[in-house]
C-alpha cells in the first residue's frame, strides 16, 4: 500500500464560498488563536471548526489529524521569526537564539511542542536554511560544526523555554509572581537553613544576584557562546 502523503504534500481543497469560506491558512491562524487564548489542550478540529461556524467534517477534507494540525501551527509561528542576521557567528547565533524565546514566549504552547524530532514544514525548513547559510557567511565553514553550533542552541532553547512558560504558568495558577512565591517560600526556607545543613544553599538565597528570565537567558546564552568559541578556538 502506498504510503500515505504528508501535510506538506497534499493538494488542499478548493476553497468554497458557502456556508462559510475555508482554506488551512484560516484553519490554522484560528488554532493558534485559540491556543494563544487557552492553551494547546483547547485545540480540536471540532472546537476550531466552532471558531470558523464550520462543520468539523469539512476540516476533514484539509487536514486529516490534529497531529497535522499541530505540525502546521508550529510552521505557522516559524512563519513569523525573521531570518537569523549578524557581522559574526556569535551575533548570528545571539539573533536565531532570540528569535525562537521571542517566537516562544508569544505562543506559549509551542513550548510542549519543541521536544522530539524536527517538524519540516516549509516555514520551519526556510528559517532552517537562513540559520545554515547565516552562520556559514559569519564565518564558521565547517557543516558539522554548524550544525553542532545549532544543536547546543537549540537544546538550550528548549530549556530556556520550557522553564519560563513554565513559570508563567505557575503564576497564573498561583496568583503570586516570582518574588511573591519567594516571599512566601522564606519561612519555611529559613528554618530549614538554621539547621546548618545546608551552607551553600543559604549562602546562595542570601548572596547570589538574583536576575530576571531575560537576564537570565542573556548571562546563559554567553555561557554557551564562550564555550563553543573557545571549542573552535582548540
Amino acid at each position: 500500500m502506498a504510503d500515505t502523503p504528508s501535510i506538506w504534500d497534499r493538494p488542499e481543497p478548493p476553497e468554497r464560498r458557502a456556508p462559510s469560506p475555508l482554506s488551512r491558512e484560516r484553519i490554522v491562524r484560528a488554532a493558534v488563536t485559540l491556543a494563544d487564548a487557552e492553551g494547546l489542550e483547547s485545540v480540536s478540529l471540532r472546537k476550531v471548526a466552532g471558531e470558523l461556524d464550520a462543520g468539523p467534517m469539512r476540516l476533514y477534507r484539509y487536514i486529516g489529524t490534529k497531529d497535522e494540525l499541530l505540525d502546521l501551527m508550529v510552521d505557522a509561528v516559524y512563519a513569523e521569526i525573521p531570518p537569523p542576521a549578524g557581522s559574526g557567528w556569535r551575533d548570528v547565533a545571539r539573533s536565531y537564539a532570540h528569535g525562537i524565546r521571542d517566537a516562544g514566549l508569544r505562543h506559549e504552547w509551542l513550548a510542549d511542542l519543541l521536544d522530539g524530532r524536527p517538524r519540516f514544514g516549509p516555514a520551519a525548513v526556510t528559517h532552517s536554511e537562513a540559520t545554515l547559510a547565516a552562520l556559514r557567511a559569519a564565518g564558521l565553514r565547517e557543516i558539522d560544526t554548524i550544525m553542532n553550533t545549532v544543536s547546543a542552541l537549540s537544546t538550550y532553547l528548549r530549556g530556556v523555554v520550557r522553564t519560563e512558560v513554565g513559570e508563567r504558568r505557575a503564576e497564573r495558577a498561583s496568583g503570586l509572581d516570582e518574588r511573591a512565591w519567594q516571599h512566601a517560600m522564606a519561612p519555611h526556607l529559613l528554618a530549614m537553613f538554621a539547621t546548618g545543613d545546608y551552607p551553600m544553599m543559604s549562602e546562595a538565597m542570601h548572596d547570589a544576584e538574583h536576575r530576571d528570565a531575560t537576564e537570565r537567558f542573556e548571562l546563559g546564552l554567553g555561557f554557551l557562546l564562550d564555550g563553543i568559541e573557545k571549542h573552535l578556538q582548540g
